[in-house]
């Protein structure tokens, strides 16, 4: 290959990415989510929720239990398939088009991905619904979180709602953007599903009278799996956004039973000097202050700005990303 056309394709493959990811981000500040008959997540939600149907009528109470786990792998691995396939062909189709329609487009498509602006406006919501009264405040927290809202007091409601924003700082921004920069809109459509159905399958023992221990533990897995690096990319941006010592970060992060969202909480908690944590499990930032209703405003500035250097470091990766794949000249 000449060099003019290496130079070429990788202009291409840099210039339309890091456009259609401008786009999808402006498109999520200005216009939020798409209506949902035609979100994507919507509709792998819809599938999760059949497959997870059909799983738990062969689920049992009896532990390990290889059949139901095998079954919803095999669920998984045919409903990743369905949406990755699906995002391939998409992308192949639209980087045919003029680059500026093929910017648009791709912007469109990758924006579901992609959920900031929700998730700001869902943890505002909680503080909102605090300042009017603690029931409300945890009626509107249950909108975020899987835990039991019933007993938590007011400053636990604020820092589950704190956690949860830095939490999903990364699974609905910061780890679609990275699968995105590395896989284009497969990788970002192949992370949404893998974090969707832990949402909605990860679950240890009994969630809701369903028992998941088995059904959910290939789920949890491989959303462990997708998340490993982009949550530590989100805390470490975090810390060195809100100077915060990566040494205490690192510390703090093992003390969550998952092996991923300490990452992301802990350096939220040390950049607030706040204390956060879930009642009898963990607690981070011990000596940390107790949250007040202007600690949440200050964690959405934290993740803002977070957001903004991940655009830069974006770009980059995406330039490395085509000169690997085209070679170089």
């Amino acid at each position: 290959m000449s060099i003019d056309l290496v130079s070429q394709s990788v202009e291409t493959g840099t210039v339309v990415p890091f456009l259609g990811l401008l786009l999808a981000l402006l498109i999520d500040r200005f216009w939020g989510e798409p209506r949902v008959r035609w979100h994507p997540v919507v509709w792998m939600g819809n599938y999760l929720q059949l497959a997870g149907e059909r799983v738990q009528r062969s689920a049992s109470q009896h532990s390990p239990d290889y059949k139901v786990f095998w079954l919803a792998a095999l669920y998984w691995c045919a409903g990743v398939a369905i949406f990755v396939i699906a995002a391939l062909a998409l992308e192949v189709l639209l980087l045919t088009f003029p680059p500026v329609l093929s910017v648009l487009l791709l912007g469109l498509v990758l924006k579901p991905m992609l959920a900031w602006a929700m998730l700001k406006s869902e943890v505002l919501a909680v503080e909102a619904a605090l300042s009017e009264s603690l029931a409300a405040g945890r009626q509107r927290l249950s909108w975020l979180v899987s835990r039991d809202v019933t007993q938590l007091s007011a400053v636990q409601v604020r820092e589950s709602a704190i956690e949860s924003l830095a939490e999903n700082l990364n699974d609905s921004v910061v780890a679609p953007i990275f699968w995105f920069v590395l896989l284009g809109l497969p990788g970002a459509v192949l992370y949404r599903f893998a974090n969707t159905a832990d949402a909605m399958w990860g679950y240890r023992g009994v969630y809701k009278g369903q028992n998941w221990e088995w059904a959910g533990k290939w789920a949890a897995r491989a959303d462990d799996l997708l998340s490993w690096l982009p949550a530590r990319l989100t805390g470490v941006l975090l810390a060195l956004v809100c100077r915060v010592s990566l040494r205490q970060l690192r510390a703090q992060s093992r003390l969550t039973p998952s092996p991923n969202s300490g990452w992301p909480m802990a350096a939220m908690a040390l950049a607030l000097g706040v204390s956060l944590g879930k009642p009898g499990v963990y607690r981070l930032n011990e000596v940390g202050s107790e949250t007040q209703s202007s600690d949440v405003q200050r964690a959405i500035v934290c993740a803002s700005k977070t957001l903004l250097v991940l655009v830069p470091i974006a770009w980059l990766a995406i330039y490395v990303v085509a000169i690997m794949k085209t070679g170089s000249p």
